[in-house]
């Protein structure tokens, strides 16, 4: 799924320069930028927009939100819930949300950002599919454009699946199988140890549980043989 962003009337070159910078690390590939009121290619914007400098660049300036938004699922975005009132208290959970995009089998989303100032109009927030608000536990809820496009991008990218690189580092069930058949050979000459069994058992939960890497139980292998080879 092509998943754009859309920035309203940014208002600070920085703000600008890290939504592209948070953008990209993301995979992000479509920035549009409604009605600036700040040099999109300012000194400040590309300084803080590091090695997204080309998305800053190669971004969309139009006037027309309807024209960036349209043949999208828009996700709008709000720290204050009761803007969506007269849109029907269209708010949903990020889990909600994609829910609607696979039931839908949306090609295109646009994750709408509001002005730096003041967020989104209850007019522009009528224009939306869905709209997610932040929920945080301090007094002071308006978080930062960029800082909630970052918390945003991490939640659609970690449910889609995009951030699943990783888990090809953890253990095979044949090397957890390999590290409890270590343990039993370690106690079970052990006459101190009286329920073996048990003691295999708690083990084998415990690390089955601990969901380890390939080098974590190596490094356990490796101890639990060389208590074996010590006795």
């Amino acid at each position: 799924m092509n998943l754009r962003v859309i920035i309203v009337e940014p208002l600070y070159q920085i703000n600008l320069g890290y939504i592209a910078r948070i953008a990209k690390n993301f995979g992000v590939r479509e920035l549009i930028i409604i009605k600036p009121r700040c040099q999109v290619k300012g000194k400040e914007a590309l300084k803080y927009s590091k090695h997204a400098a080309d998305l800053l660049s190669n971004a969309k300036v139009t006037e027309s939100l309807s024209d960036a938004i349209a043949g999208t699922f828009v996700i709008g975005t709000t720290a204050l819930p009761e803007k969506t009132g007269s849109a029907f208290h269209n708010i949903f959970t990020v889990d909600e949300t994609i829910k609607m995009l696979e039931k839908n089998k949306a090609k295109a989303a646009s994750l709408l950002i509001g002005r730096d100032d003041t967020g989104l109009s209850k007019d522009e927030i009528k224009k939306c599919d869905a709209v997610i608000s932040i929920e945080t536990p301090g007094e002071y809820s308006s978080l930062n454009i960029s800082h909630a496009l970052a918390i945003l991008l991490y939640e659609f990218t970690n449910k889609l699946g995009v951030n699943k690189k990783y888990l090809k580092r953890s253990a095979e069930n044949e090397d957890v199988e390999q590290v409890i058949r270590l343990f039993r050979k370690l106690i079970s000459g052990r006459k101190d140890i009286r329920k073996k069994k048990d003691v295999e058992m708690a083990f084998s939960h415990v690390v089955k549980r601990a969901c380890p890497t390939k080098k974590e139980l190596a490094a356990i292998s490796i101890a639990i043989s060389f208590r074996r080879n010590r006795k």
